[in-house]
């Protein structure tokens, strides 16, 4: 492992470099940072941290710049991840808030994230296997019309319009209301077909044929339309990443579903951040870039991810700090709904 001070070296190598995106010389390093050496000393620090791979060499003559394994001590080290200002706490809460259901959710937490980071940012929708009933609600239109809500502890909201039943009464669809209900609320959305397979024999014969209408829309409804999705924003953050010749693959990583929930990583401990630098990524068109991500969820049950990909060359304390707390918040909402 490196000393303390061959770790202040790489860590104002990388600072520097993200910053100007220019490889670092020594003189650079003493003129910006207060590293409490001489010269020659930063510059004996620098060729052993270049013989262990920790930063490379671009051209000859030219200064340094960190490796995939600079920046993964580099974030391992990190002893903090840079805290968001109040300003930018404040306009997380008031945008997200504003969010009426999941599909907005979503797609605010996207261009958001997109907006703090000035990268590619990638959220996953909930998983139908992590959502539970919270309520159904049944509302006669007419005669032969009804209109079913049916709404979920992760924000999701189904609601469908039946035509064509018979024997539409306010008793007779307060009666289902009660009944689904009873059987659903607190239930896994997979465990639905099961728990409605009695519900038609609790209720009056004549009320029967207008059940087994709702319940059929009702499975319908389940099939699950946001399982396996991701949305992205912030694709033209791209063009200034300075990607060129790999600018290609990474597009075209972008574009496939399967590989960017496999980016993201499986769902686990909510409160857990994960960076992966370079070559750990293992899509090839990826091996540019690095990917930070997150869990999001209601207290300590994970939902889904969320994170940005940017070039290795990113400001990981500040991405870092924006991707926890984007997280935060949108499990907050989502338990507030």
């Amino acid at each position: 492992m490196l000393d303390d001070r061959k770790l202040a070296v790489l860590r104002a190598i990388v600072e520097d470099y993200v910053s100007t995106n220019e490889p670092v010389g020594s003189k650079t390093l003493v003129d910006r940072h207060s590293l409490g050496v001489s010269p020659a000393t930063i510059r004996n620090d620098m060729v052993a941290l270049e013989e262990e791979g920790y930063i490379a060499q671009p051209h000859t003559s030219a200064g340094r710049v960190p490796t995939d394994k600079g920046y993964r001590l580099f974030v391992d080290r990190l002893s903090t991840v840079k805290p968001l200002s109040v300003a930018e706490r404040r306009a997380i809460e008031t945008f997200l808030s504003g969010a009426v259901d999941l599909d907005e959710i979503v797609a605010r937490t996207v261009r958001l994230l997109a907006q703090l980071t000035r990268q590619v940012a990638i959220v996953q929708y909930p998983s139908l296997t992590r959502s539970s009933v919270q309520h159904v609600e049944l509302v006669p239109l007419g005669p032969q019309r009804v209109m079913m809500v049916l709404i979920t502890d992760t924000g999701r909201v189904e609601q469908r319009v039946i035509d064509g039943m018979e024997q539409v009464t306010e008793s007779s669809v307060e009666n289902l209301r009660t009944v689904l209900n009873q059987a659903l609320v607190g239930k896994w959305l997979n465990d639905v077909p099961r728990a409605v397979s009695g519900v038609p024999l609790l209720l009056p014969v004549q009320e029967r044929p207008m059940a087994a209408s709702v319940l059929s829309v009702l499975l319908e409804s389940l099939v699950e339309k946001h399982e396996e999705k991701v949305v992205l924003g912030g694709t033209a953050n791209l063009a200034a990443m300075g990607f060129s010749a790999s600018l290609r693959g990474v597009l075209e990583a972008l574009e496939e579903n399967v590989v960017l929930i496999r980016l993201l990583g499986e769902v686990g401990d909510p409160s857990m951040l994960t960076v992966r630098i370079g070559a750990e990524n293992s899509h090839e068109g990826l091996h540019t870039t690095s990917i930070v991500s997150a869990g999001y969820g209601i207290g300590d049950q994970s939902l889904a991810k969320l994170g940005v990909v940017g070039p290795t060359r990113m400001d990981y304390p500040g991405t870092m700090g924006a991707v926890r707390a984007v997280a935060r918040y949108v499990g907050q909402i989502l338990a507030g709904q």
